[in-house]
């Protein structure tokens, strides 16, 4: 199995952004506010998720995340977050792309490489391979990671832990290492922010980010 020669990336009207980090960094808090401020910037933004933002992905989640769901083999695991995906791109993240919008999305590719990769031990290469497939190879133009120890990211959680949420904590150490690792290797595309600073201050960080790559689709240096 190959990816495409050339990364879809940059190469459609619109802006893809993800935000990714372990469970519990602020990932759907800071998207909130940077769908609004997007907005308030007269820009069409789209704000989605991974798993679960299409019909069909709706029903993939509960699966995934249940704790009915204990005993799912990994590879089943790795499959259906890649099938949710597939569908995930094709349904809401390619036309919102096409016509132009900035899309907001929390999780992507990075999340099954760090979670099912690294901390399932199904290797990096194998679910990337398997991530790009299923996209079609479509990267965001940026991903900014949220980061944070995994004790510190328990600690603020206030709902009951879903199936991955569960895990151990030295499964959510190696996922953590697992984002930076994936950062470290691509500063272009990346930028990696302490999500225990307080929210304004993270959020200021990712639209100055954000910012300046609006700034350069602008001028045309991709």
């Amino acid at each position: 199995m190959t990816s495409r020669a050339t990364p879809d990336r940059g190469h459609h009207p619109g802006v893809f952004v993800v935000l990714e980090g372990g469970d519990g960094v602020g990932k759907s808090t800071q998207a909130d506010l940077l769908v609004s401020w997007l907005a308030e910037q007269g820009h069409d933004v789209v704000r989605t998720h991974e798993p679960g933002d299409s019909p069909i992905g709706r029903q993939v989640r509960a699966l995934l995340l249940s704790t009915a769901s204990d005993g799912l083999s990994p590879h089943a695991e790795a499959l259906l977050y890649a099938a949710d995906r597939a569908e995930h791109v094709h349904a809401r993240v390619r036309p919102a792309l096409q016509r132009g919008a900035v899309v907001v999305c929390d999780r992507y590719v990075d999340s099954s490489v760090a979670y099912q990769g690294v901390g399932r031990r199904l290797g990096v290469e194998r679910i990337e391979q398997i991530s790009r497939w299923a996209t079609d190879d479509l990267r965001p133009d940026l991903t900014v990671v949220l980061d944070l120890e995994p004790e510190a990211a328990q600690r603020r959680s206030t709902v009951p832990a879903d199936r991955l949420e569960s895990e151990p904590l030295a499964f959510h150490a190696e996922v953590r290492q697992a984002f930076l690792d994936l950062a470290a290797r691509d500063r272009d595309h990346y930028v990696v922010l302490d999500a225990g600073r307080p929210i304004d201050d993270v959020q200021d960080a990712i639209r100055e980010a954000v910012r300046r790559l609006l700034h350069r689709r602008e001028v045309g240096g991709g």
